[in-house]
């Protein structure tokens, strides 16, 4: 970091410009400033200015809020610069950000007030006007698809009372929204054979499943409208979203349930423990395997077994926890012969490689 009091000086000092303004253009600058510090991936221009609009808990999205370029960077005081080459917005300097974040102060409930901007963009007017159906033309909506992957992101950091509500609003009638097929696309498996389809039949435990918000799981589940091992469209029940991304608490929830069927297969024959072992989730590998009734060594539909999932990712504690049991075939082929030391070592994973030559 280059002289780094003198630039926190720099930046107290622009703070305190910013503070002194009119209150709407204060909050337009750190509001600005509190989305590009704590997003999950840069915002284009169109996606931020239509953060900056989103007023939290109507119903209608008002265009006539949106900023125009020029005013939020004079707003920002010269803190925050387009890049126009990607078209986002970004900070002046590396130094702002990390000054930002330990300075957590500036931007309380940062994490809820996101989850509640975003849900307040999907129970709009205009995102529930959109076809639930793959890919409709979101051009007048740009925040939407970010909403639709990260709303839970936020909310699992920190869930407000109010977010909770806007969520069980959004996840009641999921499947006929234009979010479950926009959140389903991009978390697909690039190289699975399922393709979205219309619908995605990907449902509202699905979704929280996937983000792993418990609280939110337990809303649906307490409805008694909720199907716990209904598969999507691909065949992946919300058990399997929640191995594969590692969300204890929500496994040991649905495992608890006494229609969930932990061993379910989806359409490419993978179950949750292989989405797990794949994924490299020990903790949720082993709570699977402490099961009577999951299979370790079940191969999917090109015979590739849970063992094959972890070996060909380098997931070393995860393939120990595999070859540790006596039902699991460390030298089982898959249907084109290939074995787990193989892939190791296709892949230059010379740690499994030398667990699976012990």
């Amino acid at each position: 970091m280059r002289d780094g009091l003198g630039l926190g000086g720099a930046y107290e000092a622009t703070l305190e410009r910013i503070s002194a303004q009119e209150g709407e253009k204060t909050k337009l600058a750190m509001t600005t400033l509190m989305w590009i510090c704590h997003s999950e991936r840069p915002l284009r221009v169109d996606e931020l200015c239509h953060v900056l609009a989103v007023e939290i808990g109507s119903t209608y999205f008002n265009n006539d809020n949106v900023p125009a370029t020029e005013t939020l960077l004079s707003c920002c005081q010269g803190l925050v610069v387009l890049d126009k080459e990607a078209s986002i917005f970004r900070l002046i300097h590396h130094t702002l950000g990390e000054y930002l974040c330990a300075h957590g102060s500036l931007f309380p409930r940062a994490q809820s007030l996101m989850a509640e901007t975003c849900l307040t963009y999907l129970n709009s007017d205009q995102s529930k006007a959109f076809p639930a159906k793959p890919q409709p033309d979101l051009s007048s909506m740009p925040f939407l698809k970010y909403c639709s992957r990260y709303w839970g992101t936020h909310a699992k950091w920190e869930l407000s009372d109010h977010a909770r509500s806007l969520a069980m609003g959004l996840l009641d009638q999921y499947g006929n929204h234009v979010a479950a097929n926009s959140l389903f696309e991009q978390i697909l498996d690039p190289y699975g054979s399922h393709k979205v389809n219309a619908p995605s039949l990907f449902t509202g435990l699905h979704c929280a499943s996937f983000f792993g918000i418990v609280d939110i799981m337990s809303g649906l589940l307490g409805t008694g409208d909720c199907d716990a091992n209904r598969g999507d469209s691909g065949g992946i029940v919300p058990l399997a979203w929640a191995a594969r991304g590692g969300q204890e608490q929500a496994v040991e929830l649905l495992l608890g349930l006494e229609a969930v069927d932990p061993d379910k297969l989806d359409n490419d024959g993978n179950t949750p423990l292989w989405w797990a072992a794949a994924n490299g989730h020990r903790s949720v590998v082993k709570r699977l395997l402490d099961r009577g009734d999951v299979n370790p060594d079940k191969p999917n539909n090109e015979g590739l077994t849970p063992l094959f999932g972890a070996a060909a990712e380098g997931h070393q504690s995860v393939v120990k926890l595999l070859l540790d049991r006596k039902d699991v075939n460390p030298d089982k082929v898959d249907k084109h012969g290939n074995t787990p030391l193989l892939f190791s070592a296709l892949f230059g994973h010379e740690s499994v490689v030398k667990q699976l030559l012990d």
